[in-house]
């Protein structure tokens, strides 16, 4: 079943938001469309093979920082075998192979009855309900064993029989896999790196030739054929299934969160990633049917560079595109396409013709499963668990610099990667007034339009809250925040920013992340939805300030829930932001459970390696006072006391800046609004 829903998703959903060609994008998607076809409208294409090999290793490059590195441990794999089932011309082992320290990879081994060492085949599963254990992917397993290949079949982390639970259909995206990207290292990396270890461990068994390796999967599996033939030069051979297209064309569609490189838009487009496979062999295979992303056309956009890669590198028969009349799928036609492609160019045999399909016996999934039932260790590491032990390391080694001079470049870092933003240069502002009441419309970036609403107080001279709730202003107009705000003789401001409340992107939402593809969309442009709403609020209080300059004497931001991370942030953004509050907020990135009502474009990639955690944030915010009301866990829930530490990593950061005495205040009410408000307002006074 969760196939289905995950197809539908992936696909039904994303058409949706496309829309028909002549339909007009929702105006938050044409202006990540117009930015990304800015940052690759310049993009150079190699001319000669030298410049090629240049251009390789910079995205190489790229690729490694954008996947973090792989900061782990890369020892011999470790195995398990847990079990051998005999079969007609194969055997089938269920193995688990230790990846990382104490993280396994569930497993199987199809192996032929030939004698001498082998061609191998990595086979790496899509969003099939079943992973390795689905009929889809056995049926391509069995038939390639067959065929005399060593198959090695795995889970992706969070998937098959690696999810938060040890049931199968899991889907490990949206606010599963989001808990990496505080690390660096986000799950298109981790895959990466998996399945560089299960090539370690291809290598090592007796009966696989080490220099005759290929990888092969379809959708998410798809994916993770192309990127591990780009990055591991180990594989001679890949087929990757109904997922090749193009990055921009992911704009406008609800992917998977495995499928996501952050930035990918800033240094490369589809066909760079495809050509670092060169001169090994690579047939890409596309159906008709398919979503836009994975379509043929898409990928006739990227194949028509990398053609030309294939060609400087000497080799363009090793480059070969198959289309089939199908929907999204790795069908019979595709399986005998990718027996023949493998023969070819692993073991040297025939003309890469499709070769039939043999004769074959699928398995009850769940009785060859590596831990069938409960079975699965109750101390197993989820991905979320694993995401976790990872902050925590990432946060460590960068604490340990805690000098002014450290600090100052991790706040440097913070204005100028996280929240980078255009140049505040002109802006057109439109103002109607009613009574109390000012309504402000401007631009903060071409493309875009936001309104505010200002009631004013009756003293000229009050200071200015702008109130924030990424729900939109129909959870902060005439709320309990508004009223106490007003009665306590503020100028109140409310706005919906750029793709939130009802300016939000329909059906933006996939699983617990309720801004799952507007996030994910600024993910590719490398500009996270933070940066973008930090921005926001700064053009608004410039926009006020051009039509009241009483307005901008001294301004505070809150935020309540996620917003307060964008209040937070907000700080240094004016110098006209005097206070920020966050209120209800998360108080920490690191979190051993999916994130729960919260939102995935407050979560960017990378935070808590380069720039540190929530307190951290605070800590960096120099010079401003920071209220801090009933904070709250990554699910949502109020941390009733213990938050000691988390004010103690702020205050030192602001002593370690030179700040005497901060002004960072708590306010603990167990999560009572009618406490929480009047607390937080008097703090603001």
């Amino acid at each position: 079943m969760l196939r289905r829903v995950v197809l539908v998703v992936g696909f039904v959903i994303a058409g949706v938001l496309s829309g028909d060609a002549q339909e007009t994008p929702h105006p938050f998607l044409a202006f990540i469309r117009e930015q990304a076809r800015a940052l690759r409208q310049e993009e150079p294409r190699p001319k000669t093979l030298e410049e090629w090999r240049t251009a390789n290793k910079v995205l190489r490059d790229h690729l490694s920082g954008a996947w973090g590195g792989f900061p782990f441990e890369r020892g011999k794999v470790q195995v398990q075998t847990l079990g051998t089932i005999d079969r007609e011309g194969y055997r089938l082992e269920r193995l688990l192979l230790e990846t990382m320290p104490g993280v396994w990879m569930t497993a199987h081994a199809y192996v032929p009855k030939r004698e001498g060492r082998l061609p191998a085949i990595l086979q790496v599963h899509g969003h099939w309900a079943g992973a390795k254990q689905d009929p889809h992917v056995q049926a391509r397993c069995i038939g390639a064993a067959k065929h005399g290949f060593f198959v090695l079949a795995v889970d992706a982390f969070g998937a098959g029989e690696r999810g938060l639970k040890p049931a199968l259909g899991e889907y490990h995206g949206e606010m599963v896999a989001a808990t990496l990207f505080p690390t660096g290292v986000p799950l298109s990396g981790i895959q990466v790196f998996e399945n560089t270890r299960a090539v370690d461990y291809l290598q090592a068994r007796p009966e696989v030739d080490p220099a005759k390796i290929g990888i092969t999967g379809a959708s998410g599996g798809g994916n993770q054929t192309m990127y591990a033939a780009a990055w591991d030069e180990r594989f001679g051979s890949a087929v990757p299934v109904c997922s090749v297209g193009n990055y921009q064309a992911y704009l406008g569609q609800a992917c998977c969160m495995c499928e996501v490189v952050p930035g990918a838009l800033r240094f490369t487009e589809e066909w760079g990633v495809l050509g670092l496979t060169a001169p090994r062999g690579l047939m890409v295979v596309n159906a008709t049917r398919d979503a836009i992303q994975f379509s043929v056309g898409e990928a006739k956009r990227s194949l028509a560079v990398t053609e030309t890669i294939y060609a400087l590198e000497g080799e363009p028969g090793r480059l070969k595109h198959a289309v089939f009349e199908s929907p999204h799928d790795y069908n019979k036609e595709m399986r005998e396409a990718m027996y023949g492609w493998m023969k070819l160019n692993l073991a040297g045999e025939g003309d890469g013709s499709p070769l039939p399909d043999p004769e074959m016996t699928l398995e009850d999934p769940e009785a060859i499963r590596c831990f069938p039932g409960e079975t699965r260790p109750k101390d197993w590491l989820t991905l979320p668990q694993f995401a976790a032990r990872e902050g925590e390391r990432v946060l460590t080694a960068l604490r340990a610099k805690q000098d002014k001079g450290a600090l100052q470049e991790r706040a440097r870092i913070f204005r100028e990667k996280y929240l980078a933003a255009p140049e505040g240069g002109p802006m057109s502002v439109q103002k109607e007034d009613s009574g109390r009441v000012t309504t402000l419309t401007f631009s903060p970036e071409p493309g875009l339009t936001l309104s505010a609403r200002i009631t004013r107080s009756e003293a000229a001279e009050a200071p200015t809250v702008i109130l924030l709730d990424l729900q939109g202003v129909k959870k902060t107009q005439d709320s309990e925040w508004d009223k106490e705000l007003q009665k306590g003789g503020f100028h109140v401001v409310t706005c919906d920013l750029r793709a939130t409340g009802a300016l939000a992107v329909p059906r933006d939402g996939v699983g617990r992340a309720p801004d799952h593809n507007s996030a994910e969309w600024s993910m590719w442009i490398g500009r996270p939805l933070l940066g973008q709403w930090v921005h926001d609020v700064r053009q608004l209080v410039r926009a006020m300030e051009s039509v009241d300059p009483g307005l901008v004497r001294s301004v505070s931001v809150v935020g309540v829930g996620p917003a307060g991370i964008v209040a937070i942030s907000s700080a240094t953004a004016h110098p006209a932001i005097k206070t920020v509050a966050a209120c209800r907020t998360m108080a920490s990135w690191i979190h051993s459970e999916p994130y729960e009502r919260q939102y995935l474009g407050t979560i960017p990639p990378g935070i808590l390696r380069d720039v540190g955690n929530i307190a951290d944030l605070v800590g960096l915010a120099e010079g401003k006072k920071v209220i801090l009301g009933d904070l709250a866990d990554g699910n949502g829930r109020v941390i009733p006391a213990g938050l000691e530490p988390f004010r103690d990593v702020a205050v030192g950061i602001r002593k370690g800046l030179g700040e005497a005495t901060p002004p960072i205040v708590l306010v603990l009410t167990g999560g009572v609004p009618t406490r929480l408000v009047p607390s937080v307002v008097e703090q603001l006074r």
